[in-house]
């Protein structure tokens, strides 16, 4: 199955083009360079999952047999590919806001894709299982989806097969009791690390430069200018990090998110950074499937975590920095004086007290002075964004002196 993460691109470069950003998406950029400044936030698909060294063929097929059986469910209703689809060229979901269940009932959330999982740094949107293994065991028991009632329900059920306790014993030849429900799971975990998924995108990171389109190479472009690596990076593209939604502008949003296992404050409204890999496939989109075309979903972040334009005037920077900040700083963003030093200097990036932060000063002027275009790709994660724009701006007070 071919990853989608293509299309992503080329919405990013489509609905970036209508802001001031259009000088970028109108050059077409180098393979080389871009795929330079790709490397150290995005990266191919490894060969094989974790832990897949470990799988046989007959653990695998007793996987997949388990993954497509709904005598999993109560009623005989439910599998796990119901909810995520791996057949018929779906993307390991199904494409529902929220999915039914074994008795009709929806769940709170979207159910994620069940492609590339195994390398996510954690499972389940608020990460409450810490591994595909650990996931397997959720939706079998819980009442709103396969409803079984409990984990001895679930092995008397299987063990009523003959041709299980078979499969069982043959993908578990150690184990005395071969067929538990811990097997169970390691036996799906198994079948899903087999689900990696690699297209032109993995290629043009290796190396081939005519992998990608010219749309596409100004949608990776523009994907990284304007800080998407922040949060998705890895060779997923996405699901090795909690982030909450709207840092610049918060959603109206009722589910705490990370915070209903945590119970850490700092983590409320905060949820796993899902995966861009086959995103065309994965629709409606973010945790409440809220979303149901991906162009809608790419305006909304640029809304909530990057601003629609992701261009800092000094007009709209001085708004949303604390007051120490402005005194320190804004002026020196829309002023002309201030920006000749560094870019006569060539200056690639500004730091200040060993934060660094990418710097892409325009040719771009109006009535209000330079536009200058902070990329945020490189600012630490553990640095808030409200004081990355202090240093940031105390960075320029120093460089412009």
């Amino acid at each position: 199955m071919k990853t989608r993460l293509l299309k992503q691109l080329a919405v990013v470069c489509s609905v970036a083009c209508t802001s001031s950003l259009s000088t970028f998406a109108n050059t077409t950029p180098k393979p080389e360079e871009l795929r330079q400044r790709c490397v150290p936030a995005l990266s191919p698909l490894p060969a094989a999952m974790p832990g897949a060294e470990k799988d046989t063929p007959a653990l695998v097929n007793l996987g997949k047999t388990l993954f497509f059986d709904v005598r999993l469910s109560a009623n005989n209703s439910q599998s796990c590919n119901s909810c995520h689809a791996v057949d018929k060229g779906r993307g390991g979901v199904d494409n529902e806001p929220t999915s039914p269940g074994a008795y009709g009932k929806r769940g709170g959330r979207n159910s994620p894709t069940v492609l590339n999982a195994g390398l996510h740094s954690s499972q389940f949107w608020d990460g409450r299982a810490a591994d595909l293994s650990a996931q397997a065991k959720g939706p079998i028991l819980n009442p709103i989806e396969m409803a079984m009632p409990n984990e001895q329900a679930v092995v008397d059920k299987l063990s009523a097969i003959p041709d299980y306790q078979k499969s069982f014993a043959k993908a578990f030849p150690g184990d005395a009791k071969p067929l538990t429900y811990d097997n169970i799971a390691r036996a799906i975990a198994a079948f899903e690390r087999t689900l990696i998924t690699r297209d032109r995108f993995d290629d043009f990171l290796k190396g081939q430069n005519a992998a990608l389109s010219t749309d596409e190479l100004k949608g990776l472009d523009l994907f990284v200018t304007i800080g998407c690596t922040a949060c998705h990076n890895g060779p997923t593209v996405g699901g090795n990090s909690y982030q909450k939604r709207g840092l610049i502008h918060p959603p109206k949003i009722e589910d705490v998110g990370r915070f209903a296992v945590t119970k850490d404050d700092d983590d409320k409204f905060k949820f796993k950074v899902p995966s861009l890999r086959n995103i065309s496939l994965t629709a409606p989109y973010f945790h409440d499937g809220s979303r149901g075309k991906l162009e809608e979903a790419v305006k909304d972040m640029a809304w909530e975590q990057a601003r629609p334009q992701a261009v800092r005037r000094r007009s709209e920077i001085a708004d949303d920095l604390p007051e120490c900040a402005r005194r320190q700083g804004t002026r020196l963003v829309g002023n002309q004086a201030a920006r000749e030093p560094l870019r006569k200097r060539g200056r690639s990036s500004l730091s200040h007290r060993g934060v660094r932060v990418p710097m892409a000063v325009t040719g771009l002027t109006d009535a209000r002075g330079a536009i200058a275009i902070l990329d945020w790709r490189y600012a630490p994660p553990e640095v808030r964004v409200e004081q990355t724009k202090v240093k940031v701006f105390a960075a320029l007070q120093s460089e412009s002196n």
